[in-house]
């Protein structure tokens, strides 16, 4: 691969990543990524080209420690980072990159091309393995691991003699891409991007692979999946399962053997490997797994002895708790492997799991999966319901919504912290007891600041927020929140909703530096958007502070109307018409501590409360008075009418008496 031409000069429109790196979505390099779509990048302030942006996927979060680590330090040899951040992709849409020095020059071997001639052991060493081993050595001294070496991440330099350069390897969870082959049985037996930090012996074992490819001049094991390769590196060790049949010469065949060690407590350090004769020299030899007379059937995969029984369960754990529960493993742990002490601590567990739940729990039956096969493999990772993932790697493959739902029942009931202690003496127990804890806190948190998606931000620091609010805006850091919020206010569909929701909420929870707390927590006071309205505004009135990204008119406009049963509240029809022309009038100042205080006024509150209570009195005064009018002219009438009976009645008796005398006289 040549260097990439010069990219031109972007608009100032165009977003620089770091405010320095531009990229040429247009100029795509084919191959440089290391699987990953790979563009040519200029950094504007210096000049310098022959740069490469690596494109992130949206379901793969990067390595923010390495990006934080690395991007301070250079060496020759390895394609370090300097920066990250959002552009504008292919599509013209935000992406995530990475930019780095682009390859010199072609890959090593690039996927699909014909392999190269076997190379002899001088070339292996001077070429390849000094090189390697004093790149990975400097990454370890960094406290950092390569986990992508492979034939076509690996590039050569024609400007330095063919020097070997190691590709990007930070765009991506770590061995996202690695193929099975190249991956030591326990760490290529998770997916992608479950597989942890890992340690440097792992690079150690992709380096060993490498070596044997170089050496016979085509990929062992070409043609299989997998899973088969897995299971054969098990079955057979990693050194006999690669070479097989392969003639090597017997000093380069130790250095292997050494490199492919089963146990990555046994493989030699980069430092060591300067020293081929001393590597080999320190070579380990374990002892090979006690064999069955008679394997035992778990799944459809025969297992012959405690490493690949640990395999079979883990692939098919139902079908291995029906054996567990049944017995009939321990069976023959006991009477055909003749391993007492293994069936015992088996037994033991399946007595556990019988007194700890009922016969049905399905959450029982995957922690009981789980510790048999780290019993019977300490070196296997954690096992859980037919996902195989180490406990860095939890975070990235939250991310993966194939593999968020068993993951949340993972965490939900701490199995890190079982599996450690069924694998002491492999793991720091007491530190993935407390991780454990920690993830399970805010998986289980009640309100907008816990659940799912606050442990997958919390444990993903470069994973953009996923609310659908913000239409696709990479946001990765709190202060970008309230300039991705006032795009979004551009959109009518969103302003029909209050600006915060769930995923927003337990995003900014995640970033948030315990200054927000109180504000985040007041979110869960009620539902609705006249009741959430408030405590929205007053979250975002401090994020506007604490950032300080300027006047959001848009943002302020936006909570505006959404203020309505806020200003409902006030009882004065005057001073709700005051506030409405204030609230009006602030909105294209773009500061939202001022529409807080507008709304938020306790003084004027209390005030509007005091007045409406007094003329809430009078009115009970008036309504008292004319009561009382009112009865006593009742009174009166009665009285009246009284008399005025009275009077008819005395009329009618003097009218009836003047009759009689008129009569009697006539």
């Amino acid at each position: 691969m040549a260097p990439p031409n010069p990219v031109q000069p972007t608009p100032s429109s165009e977003p620089l990543i770091a405010g320095r790196y531009a990229v040429d979505p247009a100029h795509p390099l084919p191959g440089a990524g290391g699987g990953l779509a790979a563009f040519a990048a200029i950094d504007r302030h210096s000049g310098r080209s022959g740069l490469m942006a690596v494109q992130v996927r949206p379901d793969a979060p990067p390595r923010a420690g390495a990006l934080g680590a690395l991007s301070a330090v250079a060496r020759p040899g390895v394609l370090l980072p300097l920066a990250h951040g959002p552009a504008l992709g292919p599509d013209r849409r935000p992406a995530w990159f990475v930019i780095c020095p682009a390859p010199p020059g072609p890959a090593l071997w690039p996927a699909g091309v014909a392999a190269p001639k076997p190379w002899n052991d001088t070339e292996l060493v001077t070429r390849l393995l000094r090189p390697a081993a004093g790149a990975l050595a400097f990454l370890a001294e960094q406290n950092m691991t390569y986990r992508a070496l492979r034939p076509d991440n690996l590039f050569v330099d024609p400007g330095a003699g063919d020097a070997l350069v190691l590709g990007c390897a930070w765009a991506g969870p770590p061995a996202l891409l690695q193929p099975a082959l190249f991956e030591p049985p326990y760490v290529a037996m998770c997916p992608g991007p479950a597989r942890g930090e890992g340690t440097v012996a792992d690079d150690v074992y992709a380096l060993g692979v490498l070596l044997l490819a170089l050496a016979l001049g085509r990929l062992p094991l070409a043609g299989l999946d997998d899973a088969t390769i897995v299971r054969r590196k098990l079955e057979l060790g990693c050194f006999q399962a690669l070479t097989a049949d392969a003639r090597l010469s017997p000093q380069f065949a130790d250095l292997v053997r050494g490199m492919l060690a089963q146990d990555p407590r046994h493989r030699p350090a980069p430092d060591v490997l300067a020293d081929p004769a001393g590597a080999r020299a320190r070579h380990v030899a374990a002892r090979p797994p006690r064999r069955a007379p008679r394997s035992l059937e778990v799944g459809g995969i025969a297992a012959w002895d405690a490493r690949t029984l640990a395999h079979a369960i883990a692939r098919a754990p139902h079908d291995g708790v029906k054996l567990l529960r049944l017995g009939v493993a321990d069976h023959w742990l006991r009477r055909v492997l003749s391993d007492t002490a293994l069936a015992s601590r088996v037994e033991e567990a399946q007595a556990h799991r019988a007194a700890e739940a009922a016969p049905q729990d399905a959450v029982a039956d995957s922690r009981l999966a789980m510790r048999v096969v780290a019993m019977l493999d300490p070196l296997a990772p954690l096992c859980w319901d037919g996902v195989s993932v180490w406990p860095d790697g939890i975070g990235p493959a939250l991310a993966d919504p194939a593999l968020a739902p068993r993951l949340e029942r993972l965490v939900a009931c701490e199995a890190v912290s079982d599996w450690a202690a069924a694998r002491a003496e492999h793991c720091d127990a007491p530190a993935l007891r407390t991780q454990a804890r920690h993830s399970r806190a805010m998986l289980t948190q009640r309100g907008w600041a816990g659940g799912l998606s606050r442990l997958l931000y919390g444990l993903n620091p470069l994973l953009p927020c996923r609310s659908p609010v913000l239409a696709g805006a990479l946001v990765t850091r709190l202060a970008d929140v309230p300039h991705a919020l006032e795009a979004a206010s551009a959109r009518p569909e969103a302003r029909a909703q209050p600006p915060i929701d769930h995923e927003l909420a337990a995003f900014i929870a995640a970033r948030q530096d315990q200054r927000l707390e109180g504000e985040i927590l007041a979110l869960d006071d009620g539902d609705g958007p006249g009741i959430a309205m408030l405590p929205q505004l007053v979250l975002l009135a401090r994020l506007q502070k604490q950032s300080e990204p300027g006047p959001l008119p848009g943002l302020a406009g936006w909570l505006a109307g959404l203020a309505g049963p806020v200003l409902d509240g006030w009882r004065s029809r005057a001073r709700r018409l005051i506030k409405q022309a204030s609230l009006t009038a602030a909105i294209p100042l773009g500061d939202l501590a001022a529409l807080l205080a507008i709304l938020d006024d306790a003084e004027a509150h209390d005030a509007d409360n005091r007045a409406s209570d007094a003329a809430q009195a009078g009115i009970r005064r008036i309504d008292a008075r004319l009561a009382m009018l009112a009865e006593a002219g009742q009174a009166r009438a009665g009285a009246a009418r009284r008399l005025g009976e009275e009077i008819a009645a005395a009329l009618g008796l003097a009218a009836l008496a003047a009759t009689t005398v008129a009569a009697a006289l006539r």
